[in-house]
């Protein structure tokens, strides 16, 4: 039954970012917190890895970071379900004379078995919660470790089942989207595209519990804890003064507790034993 719910949204989800594949990079260009986002995201990876290494990574959509680490001297393998976000990513390598560095194959995360260029990698990386997207995670972790080199390293981002800014939305009489994380065991509705499919929310405990025999923590890092998250459109750009302060205590606080682990998302990076 558990696969069978993952197939239909898979289904949904590849048709819902197809749709949106096209438009998805004007969507996101010009917000400041987005940009802050794949910034952090990307420090953290470059802190564990070094040009000439390989990336597999997963849900990669139209190949903002692929071609960002290809241009830093990484070999890139860009997977993605989506017809659509694949053939975005691979204009973007073709117009940006990367498609040396980078390669893409159609492959779903829950399918890695079935992947055709197994590597090994020096870095599996999944960006903005795509692996949210499934609820059969579990699935997606046990394949990791036949993709990765010895001494390869893991880095997720990943919605948690607690978020600060969300909570506070209870003050403003929004029950439904302050709690909706909690009761998310049989999936939360997420819509793009007038398409809808599921999303399940997992804490930081749930993928180390799950691949800590052969994985040990490098790293947790909050994303957009005390930075409000991109959703609130334009707050960066209305309230200049309260972005940069609030933002100069999230790269203080971004790997302390609590912070770690009550952001909109949260960065993990783990290292193959």
């Amino acid at each position: 039954m558990k696969t069978i719910v993952a197939n239909m949204n898979e289904t949904l989800a590849e048709a819902a970012f197809s749709r949106q594949s096209v438009v998805f990079d004007e969507l996101y260009a010009g917000n400041t917190i987005v940009n802050y986002k794949r910034e952090r995201v990307r420090d953290h990876v470059l802190k564990y890895m070094a040009p000439g290494n390989s990336i597999l990574e997963l849900n990669a959509g139209t190949g903002e970071d692929a071609t960002f680490f290809a241009r830093k001297g990484f070999k890139v393998h860009a997977t993605d379900i989506s017809v659509g976000m694949q053939s975005e990513l691979k204009k973007k390598a073709l117009e940006n004379k990367l498609d040396g560095m980078i390669s893409t194959e159609l492959c779903s995360f829950t399918k890695l078995d079935q992947l055709e260029n197994k590597g090994p990698y020096d870095l599996i990386f999944s960006n903005f919660a795509g692996l949210n997207c499934t609820n059969e995670l579990d699935k997606v972790l046990a394949s990791f470790d036949s993709l990765l080199n010895p001494g390869g390293v893991v880095t997720l981002v990943i919605l948690p089942k607690f978020c600060l800014w969300e909570m506070l939305l209870l003050f403003k009489g929004k029950f439904r989207t302050a709690f909706r994380r909690f009761f998310s065991k049989t999936g939360t509705k997420a819509h793009v595209e007038d398409t809808y499919f599921k999303c399940w929310y997992y804490n930081p405990s749930y993928i180390i519990k799950r691949i800590r025999n052969n994985f040990q923590v490098l790293g947790i890092e909050g994303l957009c804890t005390i930075v409000p998250p991109s959703y609130i459109e334009g707050f960066a750009e209305k309230h200049p003064r309260a972005y940069r302060f609030l933002k100069e205590k999230e790269d203080k606080l971004k790997s302390r507790w609590p912070w770690k682990y009550i952001g909109d998302y949260y960065i993990i990076s783990l290292r193959k034993g």
